[in-house]
This record gives C-alpha cells, structure tokens and sequence, in this order.
C-alpha cells in the first residue's frame, strides 16, 4: 500500500471516530487541527493534498446539523459583537439627546457670567476689594 493511501485510510478511520464521538488521539473537535491530529497526520494533508477528505469530513459535519469549533467560536464572537453595537447604539441616543440640554445649560451660564462681570465693571458695583494685609 502507498504512502498517501495509508494516510487516506488514517484520516478516513479518524473522520469514522470523531463523527462517531469516540476520538482517541485528539478533543474530538469538529475542526481540520483535530482530524488531523488524530489521524496522526500533518495538517497540510487536509489542507494541500486531500482537500477532497476535508471537504467530505465537513459535509458530514454540516449533516449531522453539528456546528465545527471554527464556527462555534464565530457564531459567539458575533452575538457578543451583536449586544455591543446595540449597547453603543443606545448610549449614542441618550448621548445626543443629552446635547441640546448641555448647550442649553451653557448659554444660560455664559449669559449669567456676562451679566456678573457688567456688574462687577459697572458703576453698580457692590463688591469692594480690599487691599492686602500686613501679616503678623
């Protein structure tokens, strides 16, 4: 038998244990890392040269309705990536209905602030500095 046929037979048996839950070598992960590793072969051999094995190892990964690691972890990664954007959408919202209020508040004390230094400037000035003390 050759080489590359031993090999196919390899990761054929190891497509049988890890679509049947019973791994031996590996986590039983639905992934290329985990087939080839307990087909005991170098990653490559799925990805270069039995792209066929592959290809067939996911189809029946796709039947079976079971989701790989790959797309576990990216399903995850969006529903959180999902809460977030929706989180910074409402804080975007209350951010900008909080603008005209804030611009509101200071022009109201710009005009307080303008109207105090016309007073303390006027001849109505109530306020009357005093000078410096000699300290004891």
């Amino acid at each position: 038998m050759s080489p590359a046929l031993d090999e196919r037979d390899h990761i054929r048996a190891a497509m049988d244990r890890i679509l049947s839950g019973k791994p031996q070598y590996s986590n039983g992960a639905l992934t290329v890392v985990a087939l080839a590793q307990e087909a005991g072969v170098p990653r490559n051999a799925l990805t270069q040269r039995h792209l066929d094995l592959k290809n067939e190892f996911y189809d029946h990964v796709r039947q079976c309705g079971a989701m790989t690691g790959d797309e576990a972890r990216l399903r995850a990664t969006i529903n959180k990536l999902k809460k977030t954007i929706a989180n910074k959408n409402k804080e975007l919202e209350q951010l900008r209905a909080d603008v005209p209020a804030l611009v509101r508040a200071v022009n109201q004390l710009m005009l307080e602030n303008q109207q105090l230094r016309e007073v303390l400037q006027g001849d109505r000035a109530n306020v009357v500095p005093f000078g410096r003390f000699p300290r004891p």
